[in-house]
């Protein structure tokens, strides 16, 4: 009853100290005409109403029962008395626990003459969860281990509590163990466990935080939430469609945050970003994701080179230390200069072996084939000399090259070795001139020993071609030990005016936007929208890492007339998809632009992942599939009868789900 009273009587107080506070506010508002606010944060803070001072340590062990992680214990902590939890690692000539948790190992030595202490030890399993209490204490010399970052102490346990019992795992938890990656992927949980795994999440947590920082604290960005469910989008990829209780209507998973992120601009909100959750239907595509995690950015009143720099002061403030420092700025290229140079607009620029046009070298030839390439519209000849390959690649190496180009391309590939004495060694070297020899060797730098990879049709085939060969023939040059790629560089790319419009694959005379809808003409070619669409280029860039696009953006149509035409002239779309969009644009749009990061392939390529599914908690399967859970699961025709859909069986599956 007294400390109902005396909490009762507090609020009382408070109560009465906040009311002659607004009171007071309001009288110094009107005299002084100063913000009622101000006026009444000052009020607050003069109350004292403030939260006591936390006396607990800050840092992973705050709030915790333990007193020191695993990782974390040295020399200098000896004779202290800890309290350990985590998981056994290793049991040691039944001396010795291994204890493990995220920050590393720390031994424990189990006293002989604890009777005790040896029976736990004796029922202990590997994998179980177990707390330790004992003093920290040098190992004796001679025996650290060098190799553990703990490695000059050992814990001398007092108690030993197991926690939790661990039943056989279907593999262990050990970095130098393979596993398949559908066992992994099935049990996830215990995956995760490994060291590289927690290493790869806790990175990734600590860079998303310096980004938030970098974009919140030094650039005044808003962190706004955009909604999940919403409609389809014209163009891009396929979406993810969600039933609604209303016959036939669905709403669409969203690709990216695109129209959220252009209203804001609209809304006068000025900077945007958000960590936004992306949804793309795209079947069975290696080393994709059907939902995964970009950072969203857009500005109003920016111009190209002002997100660019934007991005690069992002990059180098968030990038971990460890990795190495990151310059400024970036290195830009068109978007021909890249197909021109590397046969590809995301080129790995860690090594050299440019494509080369030696379309001049064979301006005469009586070649039937070279000839044949040169007469057709934007025919050309093409050459890219691969170091040393002429002496390292085997027979083998050649053939897939010639198969790659085959099967992807439906081109033949002329394969020239250079021998000692400066001539070349192929079926095609005999209908070769020395003047022919001679032009070739001098246009490619080439030397005795190099390989000549040639290729002749038209500029949209064979650069896509060689472009693809040069990746080939890197990665069959390191397989031979050579030294190509540098795996601890990380070369940044930026790659600029790409064209607004494609024409439309299996659709003649059509067109379809090169990157998407919204992306504005570069000034120079505005005129040309209206006339000739193929010649425009788009203000739209990307950001390229050692070959991999890691983000890609624009500055956006912000006029609706503009926006418009694009849409139902150009591109022959049904506008009213995006009558919203075009109201909002039309309601005074200001000019504005930005740039998504993609968050799992950058962690990726920062940590040398083979795949992305490294980076990503809970990532799905190479077909989209949770092996974990196994979603996507059926739904009973009850549970779907809400929605008004039915489900039409296949018949295989028709037969398998009566079974």
């Amino acid at each position: 009853m007294t400390i109902r009273m005396t909490t009762l009587l507090q609020r009382t107080r408070l109560l009465l100290r906040a009311h002659i506070c607004h009171r007071t506010a309001i009288a110094t508002s009107v005299q002084g005409h100063l913000p009622m606010k101000t006026i009444l944060k000052k009020c607050y803070l003069s109350t004292n109403h403030k939260r006591p001072a936390s006396s607990s340590p800050m840092g992973p062990c705050s709030v915790s029962l333990r007193s020191h992680t695993c990782g974390e214990l040295r020399p200098e902590h000896a004779g202290e008395k800890v309290a350990l939890y985590g998981w056994v690692q290793y049991l040691r000539q039944d001396l010795f626990v291994i204890l493990r948790d995220y920050s590393g190992l720390t031994q424990v030595l189990i006293s002989q003459d604890d009777g005790s202490l040896k029976e736990k030890l004796g029922e202990l399993t590997v994998e179980s969860v177990v707390k330790v209490t004992g003093t920290v204490r040098r190992r004796p010399e001679g025996q650290e281990n060098t190799n553990m970052p703990t490695g000059d102490i050992e814990v001398l346990a007092e108690n030993l509590e197991v926690l939790n019992t661990c039943r056989k795992l279907p593999f262990e938890i050990k970095d130098f163990v393979k596993k398949s990656e559908a066992l992994r992927m099935q049990y996830r949980y215990l995956d995760l466990r490994s060291s590289h795994m927690q290493q790869n999440l806790r990175l990734r947590s600590q860079m998303s935080m310096r980004m938030r920082e970098y974009l919140c604290h030094q650039h005044g960005f808003v962190d706004v939430e955009t909604p999940t469910l919403f409609k389809r989008t014209p163009g891009g990829a396929k979406e993810f469609l969600v039933p609604s209780r209303e016959p036939g209507r669905f709403y669409s998973l969203p690709q990216s945050p695109q129209q959220f992120k252009q209203l804001l601009m609209v809304a006068g909100v000025d900077r945007y970003f958000q960590f936004a959750r992306c949804y793309r239907d795209e079947g069975s595509k290696p080393d994709r994701q059907p939902e995964f995690t970009q950072v969203d950015i857009e500005m109003s009143f920016v111009e190209q080179a002002g997100v660019m720099a934007l991005v690069e002061g992002l990059l180098r403030y968030s990038w971990p230390p460890e990795l190495g420092g990151l310059s400024q700025p970036f290195p830009c290229i068109t978007y021909s200069e890249a197909m021109r140079d590397y046969g590809s607009d995301k080129p790995d620029t860690r090594f050299h072996m440019k494509l080369v046009d030696i379309s001049e070298v064979f301006v005469n030839t009586k070649i039937e084939f070279l000839k044949s390439a040169l007469g057709q519209s934007e025919g050309s000849i093409q050459a890219i000399c691969v170091p040393d390959g002429g002496r390292l690649f085997k027979s083998k190496d050649l053939e897939a090259l010639k198969e790659t180009a085959r099967s992807v391309f439906g081109q033949e590939l002329s394969v020239l070795a250079v021998r000692p004495e400066g001539t070349l060694k192929s079926p095609l070297s005999k209908h070769l001139s020395p003047s022919d020899t001679e032009g070739l060797l001098g246009e490619t730098g080439a030397r005795p020993g190099d390989l000549l990879l040639v290729s002749a049709c038209s500029l949209h085939t064979v650069r896509p071609l060689l472009g693809k060969l040069r990746l080939q023939c890197a990665e069959l040059l390191e397989a031979r030990g050579v030294a190509l790629r540098d795996p601890t560089a990380f070369h940044f790319l930026w790659v600029v005016d790409f064209p607004l419009f494609l024409p439309k694959e299996g659709e003649p005379g059509s067109l379809e936007s090169a990157h998407h809808p919204f992306t504005a003409p570069v000034a120079q070619d505005a005129h040309l929208v209206y006339t000739e669409p193929l010649q425009v280029r788009g203000q739209h860039y990307d950001l390229v890492l050692n070959g991999s696009e890691v983000g890609g953006g624009s500055i956006r149509i912000h006029k609706a007339a503009e926006q418009l035409h694009v849409l139902k002239n150009i591109l022959k779309e049904d506008v009213t998809v995006l009558s919203h969009l075009l109201e909002a644009l039309d309601s005074g749009a200001p000019p504005h632009g930005g740039i998504a990061l993609g968050l799992d392939r950058l962690i990726s390529l920062m940590v040398r992942a083979p795949s992305i599914r490294d980076v990503i908690a809970f990532p799905k399967s190479f077909r989209g599939h949770d092996l974990m859970s196994q979603a996507p699961d059926y739904v009973s025709e009850e549970d779907l009868k809400p929605y008004h859909i039915s489900v039409t069986w296949p018949p295989a599956k028709t037969e398998e789900k009566l079974k």
